[in-house]
């Protein structure tokens, strides 16, 4: 029997909101809608997701103070802003904050199923790999998504971890961001001016600017690869 996935949707205009629950609805998913911030807060704290969707200008709590709330409480679940909003500093922050991927509206409903099963099929086969990945010092746990340089836990959305399984699976060869953009995010997903370099960024500083020994390197014009 497969799994059933539970999607919360946190959507404010009630007509918009409808209409993006049944048509997830309709292709599968159990969805939990939610039109404030409040009532989304206390559906992630009720129950288990596979994946968030947070419209950015939500009453009571925004969308963006949900973000840092839900990645401080699960560093995995995967998690998409969607609004009306598409300034690049405006998804940078939205980045920082923990968001996996940033859908502008309007959008087209395949766009979203495409980056919903990306993210669903990808957290399914971590799952199903098992195993873990070392690198110098780091240790990539695949069962429970969990990445150690020595005792140090390194917290990683689900985004961030899937690049770094990327670089660390074609470890002492360059990845180019066509590459990145081919296998972490999907194929057509627009990435505007910096997103990838936005996502390195971040992961360096997780990854390598507490410690001393560095792993993430750039081949300017080329792309990015951990050391042999």
């Amino acid at each position: 029997m497969n799994k059933v996935h539970r999607i919360l949707l946190a959507e404010d205009e009630p007509k918009l909101s409808q209409i993006i629950k049944e048509e997830l609805d309709r292709k599968g998913f159990e969805t939990h809608a939610a039109l404030n911030g409040k009532v989304a807060e206390e559906l992630f704290l009720k129950n288990s997701y596979s994946l968030i969707i947070l419209d950015v200008n939500l009453p009571f709590k925004s969308g963006l103070v949900l973000c840092k709330l839900f990645r401080n409480l699960d560093t995995k679940v995967p998690i998409i802003m969607l609004t009306a909003i598409g300034e690049i500093h405006d998804k940078v922050k939205a980045f920082s904050l923990g968001a996996d991927d940033y859908m502008v509206k309007p959008f087209y409903f395949d766009e979203l199923f495409a980056r919903i099963n990306v993210f669903i099929k990808r957290s399914e086969s971590l799952v199903k790999g098992g195993g873990h990945l070392e690198v110098e010092d780091m240790v990539i746990n695949f069962e429970n998504k969990q990445v150690k340089r020595g005792e140090t836990v390194i917290p990683l959305t689900a985004k961030e971890f899937a690049l770094l399984v990327l670089l660390c699976k074609n470890r002492g060869k360059v990845i180019s961001k066509k590459e990145i953009l081919e296998n972490v995010w999907d194929v057509n997903f627009d990435t505007g001016t910096n997103t990838i370099e936005v996502y390195v960024s971040f992961l360096r500083n997780k990854i390598d600017k507490p410690f001393d020994n560095k792993l993430i390197f750039t081949k300017p014009g080329f792309g990015y690869y951990i050391k042999e």
